[in-house]
């Protein structure tokens, strides 16, 4: 399975993710689809994100069973902690 959400995405995107995913809400895709697919697929959301955020989620053969990718200005980082996928938050930005 594979699930990914997109927040102030370019319309050409969402509508470029349509062609390969079922969106089932706003700004949220799901399929199910081979690992070159799914690069591809994250390739075309990291060249058109622009000002957006996305992230990236499949399930895996890992100790939580899911593995996922973050793109653009988003406070939210994958960490790896021995092997097991976490999140952390960068600091808000004070100006």
């Amino acid at each position: 399975m594979l699930v990914i959400v997109l927040e102030n995405a370019p319309p050409r995107l969402r509508g470029r993710l349509s062609v390969w995913l079922l969106e089932v809400q706003a700004g949220v895709y799901i399929g199910d689809f081979s690992l070159k697919v799914r690069e591809m697929i994250w390739a075309q959301i990291v060249e058109g994100i622009e000002e957006g955020t996305a992230i990236m989620a499949w399930g895996t053969n890992n100790e939580s069973g899911f593995d996922f990718v973050t793109a653009g200005a988003n406070r939210r980082i994958p960490v790896d902690f021995d092997g097991v996928p976490l999140i952390s938050f960068l600091p808000h930005s004070v100006n």
